[in-house]
């Protein structure tokens, strides 16, 4: 009886491992992918605050300009037309709204913006800043 060294095996392919793989690569291109979607802003210079933190990604940023004018991506709008907007987002007490404004802008036209968007009835406000470094 003679021993061969190599028997023939059908090669086997294990499927598992490799779908294990491709969908943490899906994941993580989703992720990566989502993280760079540009969020069409304008160049502020955002007041410093030492007590700043991380907010959730808003539904809708509003920038107020040191003139008093107010945009929403790329779209002067009035406070009239701020208001019937986000009325018209369906469920504006779930709405999520940040709210940037240059450091040299007069706090009235900052609270201008928190009047629109209170008269629509949205709550959830955020405050755009820059962290102070100390």
């Amino acid at each position: 009886m003679k021993m061969r060294y190599f028997e023939y095996r059908k090669a086997r392919i294990e499927i598992i491992p490799m779908i294990d793989v491709m969908l943490f690569l899906l994941v993580f291109f989703i992720i990566v992918t989502l993280q760079m979607i540009p969020d069409a802003g304008v160049n502020l210079q955002l007041p410093t605050s030492s007590q700043t933190t991380p907010l959730p990604h808003p539904k809708f940023t509003v920038n107020v300009m040191p003139d008093g004018s107010i945009k929403v991506k790329d779209a002067v709008m009035t406070p009239d037309q701020l208001t019937a907007m986000f009325a018209a987002d369906g469920a504006p007490d779930k709405t999520e709204l940040t709210i940037a404004a240059d450091k040299t802008t007069a706090f009235q036209h900052f609270m201008t913006v928190i009047d629109a968007a209170r008269k629509a009835g949205v709550t959830d406000i955020g405050i755009a800043a820059q962290p102070s470094g100390n």
